[in-house]
């Protein structure tokens, strides 16, 4: 079910309590069909078991005898969800309930025959163990984007400083690649509304909102970069952007770093040509629903060729494995001005400046085109 983020941050629990009444009234309405185990998959605040428990038992029912509620976030990878629900690498079981823990393993078993842990705890820390991966994570991610900027005043190499890292097993190599940025529908969501529960309580968490403002301003860090290349007024400009989706191997474009970059390149006057492999259509929709503001446009490409055709200056937003490796020669011929903004270090930095392209990414040095 949708827990999406409320106004003030919060996760909007109205489905899963509004479906946690309808199953308390089926369930007093059908005596006859036992004891039944209620499970919480969506990601919800700490707390959220215990409201399902008082909405279901608000119809006569009690819990422990007639239902149990078990908490049982799920990790899944967008792109990649079969295959994590096939293969878990954890399962976390969150219930006080012997009877209702007995179930949820048997359950699980057959998926964990490799040896991967069920790890079974009370309901508030397996939901607190959801918000805690994902704020750990997109803090990861941060981290290496304050790094690569701070690379760029200095003139270090954020990939050399990655790889440096990575190979601390204290730190481990994953969710170091800096770029313009986090997006989709669980980190940002799942930050502030780990944020907001906090703030609840009382607690300021000074790590969760400087990950939200450093992800913010992080989103346009390119926009600066091309302004110097092609002026404050990109009017006439034409801009091509490579990727939509805020990840490869998804449509998905929730809290997309590219959108934001769009509408800033549009505020500017930019002509913007996208393409996406996957996410034209849900990027349509989402300027359907927040339309541009200023002078500028945006369209859409058949192929990563036709956007960068007569473009002033290339900006690439997703990291889709077909980017890694397209026809450069072909890409510099075709465009207008042989400018490529990097913004997830797909590209190798002295090969792009060898080929004549005046060359920018992020945390690495950069390199004018070659006379």
């Amino acid at each position: 079910l949708p827990t999406p983020p409320a106004e003030d941050g919060s996760a909007d629990l109205q489905y899963v309590l509004g479906v946690a009444d309808h199953i308390g009234k089926l369930l007093a309405e059908n005596p006859d069909w036992g004891y039944k185990v209620l499970v919480d998959k969506s990601t919800v605040p700490v707390g959220t078991a215990r409201r399902v428990i008082d909405a279901v038992e608000k119809h006569g029912l009690k819990a422990g005898e007639h239902f149990d509620v078990v908490s049982n976030p799920e990790f899944l990878r967008e792109g990649v969800a079969v295959d994590d629900f096939m293969k878990p690498e954890r399962v976390v079981i969150g219930t006080d309930s012997e009877r209702a823990g007995d179930i949820m393993t048997r359950l699980y078993e057959p998926f964990v025959r490799s040896g991967n842990p069920i790890i079974l705890m009370d309901e508030e820390s397996a939901e607190m163990t959801k918000y805690a991966a994902n704020s750990l994570l997109a803090t990861k991610i941060t981290f290496m984007n304050e790094i690569a900027n701070l690379c760029d005043l200095v003139g270090a190499d954020v990939d050399k400083v990655r790889r440096g890292i990575g190979t601390d097993s204290r730190i481990g190599p994953k969710f170091l690649y800096a770029g313009i940025g986090f997006g989709g529908s669980c980190f940002p969501k799942d930050v502030q509304a780990l944020h907001r529960t906090a703030r609840e309580k009382g607690y300021d968490f000074k790590i969760l909102q400087s990950v939200l403002e450093v992800n913010d301003e992080q989103k346009t860090v390119l926009i600066p970069r091309v302004v110097e290349a092609l002026g404050e007024d990109l009017s006439g400009k034409r801009i091509a952007v490579w990727g939509l989706a805020f990840k490869p191997h998804t449509d998905d474009v929730r809290e997309a770093p590219s959108h934001e970059v769009i509408r800033a390149l549009a505020a500017r006057g930019a002509d913007v040509v996208a393409f996406d492999p996957e996410a034209v259509e849900t990027t349509q929709d989402a300027f359907e629903r927040q339309p541009l503001e200023g002078p500028g446009s945006l369209s859409y490409a058949a192929s990563a060729y036709e956007a960068a055709d007569g473009a002033d200056a290339l900006i690439v937003a997703t990291e889709w494995p077909e980017f890694r490796r397209p026809d450069l020669e072909r890409v510099r011929d075709n465009m207008r001005q042989p400018i490529v903004f990097d913004g997830r270090n797909v590209f190798d930095s002295k090969h792009m400046a060898g080929l004549g392209f005046t060359y920018s990414s992020i945390g690495r040095p950069s390199f004018s085109a070659e006379a």
